[in-house]
Order: C-alpha cells, then sequence, then structure tokens
C-alpha cells in the first residue's frame, strides 16, 4: 500500500516537474528596444500590445535658417495624422493622412521575431509596408490619367538588437516604388537605414536616424540622375511614458511618407538643409 501511495504522489509530482521545467525554459522577448513605433523618419521593430490604438501627430517646420522665421517655425511646414491599431501582439495595421499630395497612406506591419533575453533569439525583425494614395486633383496627373498613377509603395525589413538597458539599434533595408514619376526621375528605389536609441535617463533618450537611397544598376531607369535624391539624416530627444511618447528632432527631410523620403528628398544636411519636428504619439489599450 505504501509503494502505491508513492506512486501515486509521483504521478502527481511529475507534470509540476514538466510545467516548471517548462517555465524555466520559456524564453521571454526584452523589454522596450523602443518606447515607440516610429523613430524620426522611420519605423522601429516595436508593436504595442494587442488591442492597443496608437494615435500619432507627427509636424515638420520650415528649413532652420534665421530668427526673421524663427529658425523655420514661421516657414512652410507638413504635418501627418495617423491611427494604428494593434490586432495582436505582432500585427498592427493603419492609416493615415498628410499634407503633401494629400497622401492617404494604409499600413501593415508584422514581428517576425523579438529578441529573447536569453539570446536564443538574439535580433528582433519585423516587416512594414505601406500604400499611399496621392489624392491631388486629377489635373496634376497629366494626360492619359489611371487611377493607378496616383500610388506608390514601400516595403521594409528592419532588423534590431537591444545590446543593454540604454542602448537599441536598428538595421532596415526598403524598397519603394512610385507609379506615376517625372521623366527624369526612377520609379523604384531600393534603400538601407540605420536608426538608434541611447536612454539617458529613465524616460528621455537620444535618438537618431540615417537613411541612404542605393545605386542599383540593375534597377536603375537612367544613366545618371540630374538630382539624386540624398541621404536622410536625423537626430533629436525622445520622452516617454506609460501611454505618451514625444520627440523632438531636426532631420534633412520634410516628406513624411518614406517612399517619399527615399525617393525625393533634395535636402543635404551636410549643406545645413534641416528642419525642425517633432512627433506625438498616444496610447489607448481596449
Amino acid at each position: 500500500m505504501k509503494t502505491l501511495h508513492t506512486f501515486i504522489f509521483i504521478l502527481f509530482l511529475i507534470p509540476g516537474c514538466i510545467i516548471a521545467q517548462e517555465t524555466k525554459v520559456k524564453s521571454k522577448p526584452v523589454r522596450a528596444p523602443f518606447g515607440c513605433p516610429t523613430i524620426i523618419d522611420h519605423q522601429t521593430v516595436y508593436i504595442p500590445t494587442a488591442k492597443t490604438l496608437e494615435f500619432v501627430i507627427e509636424h515638420r517646420f520650415g528649413k532652420i535658417e534665421n530668427i526673421s522665421n524663427l529658425f523655420g517655425i514661421y516657414g512652410s511646414s507638413n504635418i501627418r495624422l495617423g491611427v494604428n491599431y494593434s490586432i495582436t501582439n505582432k500585427l498592427s495595421v493603419g492609416f493615415g493622412t498628410t499634407k503633401y499630395r494629400k497622401l492617404q497612406d494604409f499600413r501593415i506591419k508584422y514581428n517576425i521575431f523579438e529578441q529573447t533575453r536569453d539570446d536564443k533569439i538574439p535580433v528582433a525583425i519585423t516587416a512594414y509596408g505601406n500604400m499611399g494614395i496621392d489624392a491631388r486633383a486629377e489635373s496634376y496627373f497629366g494626360q492619359n490619367y489611371k487611377f493607378t498613377n496616383r500610388l506608390s509603395y514601400f516595403t521594409e525589413l528592419i532588423v534590431a538588437r537591444k545590446f543593454t538597458d540604454w542602448l537599441s539599434v536598428q538595421i532596415s533595408g526598403s524598397f519603394s516604388h512610385i507609379n506615376r514619376v517625372d521623366s527624369l526621375m526612377e520609379h523604384d528605389k531600393i534603400g538601407i537605414s540605420f536608426s538608434g536609441r541611447a536612454r539617458i535617463t529613465g524616460q528621455s533618450s537620444i535618438i537618431f536616424n540615417y537613411g541612404i537611397p542605393l545605386k542599383i544598376n540593375g534597377i536603375q531607369e537612367h544613366v545618371t540622375l540630374t538630382n539624386p535624391p540624398k541621404p536622410n539624416f536625423g537626430f533629436g530627444w525622445e520622452i516617454s511614458t506609460s501611454t505618451h511618447v514625444f520627440q523632438i528632432f531636426v532631420s534633412s527631410s520634410t516628406d513624411l511618407s518614406p517612399q517619399y523620403t527615399m525617393m525625393e528628398n533634395q535636402n543635404d544636411w551636410l549643406n545645413g538643409d534641416l528642419f525642425f519636428g517633432f512627433t506625438i504619439t498616444r496610447l489607448w489599450n481596449f
């Protein structure tokens, strides 16, 4: 009888040991490699938790020149208003409207892998894409108008790593396409971007990004471009709370759509073509 009791005790003990073992070996993702789904002009690998609604205000002032236009604040500006919703912890969708080109964009973002604390998965990998619709008057598109003339696309694969509690860095490769362009411009562009965040306090971080349009002969339509797109540089400060993220920065891009930033940016930050900007993100959980 004693043997039977011992046997029954072992049977009840085994599942507990298995669960404890599984709990012990289960890898947990690192906490918040980035505090916001965007970093200046680029996307990050971060997706808010499921059932989170995100409202985003992106603003870019005029060129920083002199005190007469308050260093660009009184100059012409661009603004984008957007909403994103996290369907799951790995998938979000969104829509936005931008002043330039009256652009309406639809976005999707999916987290393929999350970096784990035990380094079994050493990096996070996220895919992002959007489709833009240029809503300007039909006359802008000239003769032989088609609705497809309005469309543009952007796809990107982002790879990020949180190296320490205070430093996260990411690199991404992208492909941009605009259906209708001027005769001396390209329809397609491959680019590479670098971004990073360095936390200096519990709520404040230094942020940067750098995007480079690449010259790829295989997809190049012209031997030389009169005005090839310039790299985009941004540097700023981020303040984050549990429900808000506020970024203030300078950037060499005035476009708030990544395909146009990558394909049409003519601002050279080395020559002082910089613009003040800010992004405000507000999160609601349902």
